[in-house]
């Protein structure tokens, strides 16, 4: 017994002499396994133990517990302070260089449908249109009934529709019902308003469409307003949005608020009309709905349609920043992926 305790002691104080020549933690996991390791020198002399005699066993299984444990605390120790000083090595090689330039600070951008929307409202305030702010939430009367959508009228279908849990409250499907608001505030002064905002409708996304998008609503009111004024103003607002030299095209369409109603295209910008990929080969980029406004919604907002007139338009923001800026998924614009928001903000 007494040779095994002595080999014992032996190998504690080789073990420590060892371990503190170790200089990387490689070296003292190598210095683990050659001592305190299955097939270490620990573990060799405890061969000898099956020699004792069973009274004698457990005083020398002791024996070696307590030297295999203060082995490891000292590995600890060991490897604790390899690290601080590997640490310290690494921060004095990366010192500071205080003659080499600052590095720039990445700073956030503003979103590419927020960009879009303050291009469209400079554009738009600069001919004389002033904003209004108009609710999100709004009820089924702003929403359909005042804007000429009957009770039942297939149009409604059109708009597929968030209802709230209070009976006739809604997330509004487009900004015309702006309109109402804006002129019960101001009737029966002539008025030009824009009205960006939110709106929802309850579709399948896909690379065309959303079911959370933002619009421009247009309306002006006042004395002999005509078709012309609209056209004027609508080839304004593509020549400054698309760039000088601008055409665009009138499409016969249908609104219940507006009378006649049309769709307006703009010349293609990438191709100059002669048909690509972006304008689908036809030359032409759809860039919003218009018409006049529909005497009973002028009547509904406080104006009388035997004196007044006024034309109304609205657009979707994401739409013309994909047409300007090429995107051809508007999934992009609300996935976060700041590789696209980096690229087009």
């Amino acid at each position: 017994m007494s040779d095994l305790l002595t080999q014992l002691e032996t190998l504690q104080h080789e073990a420590q002499s060892a371990l503190t020549t170790t200089q990387t933690r490689e070296e003292s996991e190598a210095w683990y396994r050659d001592y305190l390791g299955r097939q270490g020198k620990m573990t060799a002399v405890l061969r000898g133990l099956g020699q004792l005699s069973k009274e004698e066993r457990p005083m020398v299984g002791q024996a070696a517990n307590v030297i295999k444990n203060v082995l490891e605390t000292a590995l600890q120790e060991r490897q604790a302070l390899l690290e601080q000083e590997e640490i310290t090595r690494t921060l004095s090689a990366e010192g500071i260089d205080v003659t080499l330039p600052g590095r720039a600070q990445q700073v956030g951008k503003l979103h590419p449908t927020t960009v879009a929307m303050h291009e469209m409202i400079d554009i738009l305030v600069q001919m004389g249109f002033q904003v209004y702010d108009a609710p999100e939430v709004e009820t089924d009367d702003y929403n359909f009934g005042l804007l000429n959508f009957l009770p039942g009228h297939p149009a409604r279908e059109m708009q597929d529709t968030f209802f709230t849990t209070t009976p006739d409250v809604i997330l509004r499907t487009h900004t015309s019902p702006g309109q109402i608001h804006a002129m019960r505030e101001f009737a029966p002064e002539p008025i030009r308003v824009i009205l960006p905002g939110k709106c929802w409708r309850n579709e399948d996304v896909t690379a065309r469409s959303e079911m959370m998008f933002y619009q421009v609503e247009g309306l002006a009111v006042g004395h002999n307003i005509t078709f012309s004024d609209l056209k004027g103003v609508l080839l304004n607002f593509a020549n400054k949005m698309y760039g000088e030299g601008r055409r665009i095209r009138f499409r016969k369409s249908y609104f219940p608020f507006t009378e006649p109603s049309v769709e307006v295209d703009v010349d293609c910008i990438f191709c100059n009309s002669k048909g690509c990929r972006i304008c689908k080969y036809q030359g032409w980029l759809e860039l919003l709905g218009a018409g006049m406004v529909h005497p009973t919604v002028l009547k509904n907002g406080g104006y009388d349609p035997a004196i007044f007139s006024g034309f109304a338009f609205g657009m979707g923001i994401e739409r013309q920043a994909m047409q300007k800026r090429t995107i051809d998924d508007i999934r992009y614009f609300y996935e976060n992926d700041a590789r696209f928001l980096e690229r087009v903000s």
